[in-house]
């Protein structure tokens, strides 16, 4: 399975809370939202149905299936929504318990044994395996070289400071972008994928 990234992302590199205010506080973001002045449904809406259309399966962190699980199962009816609900799902996660997985087809991955699982999904033929958020998972992915696309929606606004996916260990991941596209909005919707080392 490929994994593909897809990521709201500031001009600063922030991927903190872009849903709704409340979605994530850690550090004392106050910007929770940011992203919704910029959505373009055409441009950036499109990206996501892409993305959603072609996986086979979706991965998350904890936090991000947490706001998720409590979104989506409402919007039933949607052709959207309800390919969300009904696709397998991963979550990461070293608190949750198997009792807690009330959104449908979901399994529960320990955090402990992460990079290994996500290796063994990574292998296996099929379509994609597509995270959404998981800032934290995320970064640990890029880290690893454990992905195959990075799908940014890079959007005209400095958010000062907040979470990023990007590893902060100083080792160099070269990528190389393979489509660009503006929204309306000012929105840089860039696919890119890892080239290989040598």
């Amino acid at each position: 399975m490929r994994i593909v990234i897809t990521e709201f992302m500031s001009l600063d590199g922030v991927v903190q809370a872009p849903g709704g205010p409340d979605e994530d506080t850690d550090g004392g973001f106050a910007h929770g939202g940011w992203s919704h002045p910029f959505f373009d449904p055409e441009v950036m809406g499109g990206a996501f149905d892409d993305a959603l259309n072609k996986a086979e399966a979706l991965l998350f962190g904890r936090r991000t299936w947490q706001t998720m699980a409590a979104a989506w199962p409402e919007r039933a009816g949607d052709p959207f929504a309800d390919r969300m609900n009904a696709i397998p799902k991963y979550v990461v996660s070293t608190t949750l318990g198997d009792d807690e997985l009330t959104w449908d087809n979901t399994a529960r991955i320990p955090g402990g044994e992460a990079v290994a699982r996500i290796r063994e999904l990574h292998g296996r033929d099929g379509g994609d395996l597509s995270v959404m958020g998981s800032p934290t998972l995320v970064r640990t992915l890029l880290r690893e070289g454990l992905f195959d696309e990075l799908r940014l929606m890079i959007e005209p606004v400095i958010l000062g400071g907040g979470k990023t996916i990007f590893p902060g260990d100083g080792v160099l991941h070269t990528l190389e972008l393979v489509s660009t596209v503006t929204s309306g909005t000012g929105v840089h919707v860039c696919t890119y994928r890892p080239v290989a080392e040598g």
